[in-house]
């Protein structure tokens, strides 16, 4: 009877714990992300949010509440609506050229090789070098006087070009940095949506005589519409926030060449937190870059899809 009696106690006891068991534990399994997303990327915002309505230096202890003031102040500065523009510049110079080439590239990867695996993992090269040092090659690069890019316009009779002093030159230059970092790693996200196509669609069309650039445009880009999607609102939050090619490009510093003709929203935003430390201003700088880039991915989502669902 005691023996019963216990066994009568422990058993809801197990239930109980079996029940939290399966109902909370997998809370706990995905817990440490919220716990870091709510530390590192909400409490940030609010944060910054807060900062932006207050006159707040690091060089003063006093953080003076101005409301909207940061807002109306950045509104009305040429530097911030200078940086936009280079922004949008760049972005558009330099995403339309590297999904197009991450596309054909992953066409060619996509196709039987010898070494295949070697030029897949070629690729990825270009992403994992060093930005600084990617910056230091291509100012030579670019350099006027003994720069490859002005020796090779030179035997075409083109005059020496200083890609850093003029706007439109300065853009091309910090885009070719940009697509030559990551064009590689879009076509590897190409590639790995085109290993879902079935091989029977292209065996089908071969045999009917289509070309290899038919099969691309005919079966290739519908079939990986999606993954097409997801680069090009990834490419747009990444071309956004721009910082370490202009930064680097030339030894310009924070103010993006002489007349700032290659300084970016993020660079603008560096430039007024570190160096002048007016992170008051920098803060409301931030919320309105935070709310652009939501804003022109949104578009640019809403337009893929229509031409997804097209």
């Amino acid at each position: 009877m005691t023996q019963l009696a216990t066994e009568e106690r422990v058993g809801p006891r197990r239930g109980l714990l079996h029940r939290l068991d399966v109902k909370g534990s997998p809370y706990l399994y995905i817990a440490p992300f919220f716990i870091l997303f709510l530390g590192f990327g909400v409490f940030p915002l609010i944060f910054t949010a807060w900062v932006s309505l207050h006159e707040w230096s690091l060089l003063s202890e006093e953080h003076t509440w101005i409301g909207f003031g940061n807002y109306t102040k950045l509104f009305d500065d040429p530097a911030f609506w200078n940086a936009l523009w280079n922004t949008v510049s760049i972005w558009v110079i330099s995403t339309v050229p590297q999904l197009l080439l991450a596309l054909v590239l992953a066409h060619i990867l996509n196709q039987r090789l010898r070494g295949q695996t070697f030029w897949r993992m070629s690729a990825l090269i270009p992403n994992i070098t060093s930005v600084a040092a990617v910056a230091i090659i291509f100012s030579q690069l670019f350099g006027r006087d003994y720069g490859l890019f002005n020796w090779v316009l030179g035997l075409f009779g083109v005059d020496k070009i200083d890609w850093t002093a003029n706007t439109w030159s300065s853009h091309v230059a910090v885009s070719t940095m940009i697509i030559w970092r990551w064009t590689g790693y879009n076509a590897l996200i190409y590639l790995a949506a085109m290993q879902a196509v079935p091989k029977e669609l292209y065996d089908s069309a071969s045999l009917d005589g289509a070309s290899s650039f038919q099969q691309l445009r005919k079966i290739t880009v519908p079939a990986i519409r999606p993954t097409i999607i997801f680069t090009v609102i990834i490419s747009t939050i990444g071309g956004m926030q721009v910082l370490a090619e202009p930064l680097l490009f030339g030894g310009n510093g924070l103010t993006g060449g002489s007349d700032r003709q290659f300084q970016t929203l993020a660079l603008y935003l560096y430039e007024v937190a570190f160096g002048r430390f007016d992170f008051g201003y920098a803060s409301a700088s931030s919320w309105v870059m935070f709310l652009i880039i939501v804003v022109v991915a949104a578009i640019n989502f809403g337009i893929t899809s229509r031409l997804r669902r097209s």
